[in-house]
């Protein structure tokens, strides 16, 4: 098992298991964690899974595309370089175990 802890906006924290395979919004919808909303559910398509990766897992991670980073470009609170990611872009792994992620404090 991957374990995964989501971080809501006011510090809450929902520390969850995943098996691999499976994208980082599955993940926090099956587990009704709030702060995800999915809209497009997980085409990448619409920033509403918004999620901020902290430091330590950036590598791991990686960066986003051309696509995801023309989403997160529509978001008010993007900042180029601080680990915003789209959950649905983030597929867990083992080398994934123990990644921790802020949510935003809402989703657009």
């Amino acid at each position: 098992m991957i374990k995964v802890t989501l971080i809501e906006h006011d510090g809450t924290e929902h520390n969850v298991d995943s098996e691999a395979g499976q994208n980082l919004m599955e993940l926090a919808i099956a587990n009704n964690v709030p702060g995800i909303d999915a809209d497009c559910g997980g085409a990448g398509a619409c920033g509403t899974c918004h999620v901020m990766v902290a430091e330590q897992w950036r590598d791991k991670t990686g960066e986003p595309d051309d696509l995801e980073t023309s989403m997160l470009d529509m978001r008010p609170d993007y900042e180029e370089g601080q680990g915003s990611r789209l959950a649905c872009q983030i597929v867990l792994g083992d080398s994934l175990n123990g990644l921790t992620v802020q949510l935003p404090e809402f989703q657009m």
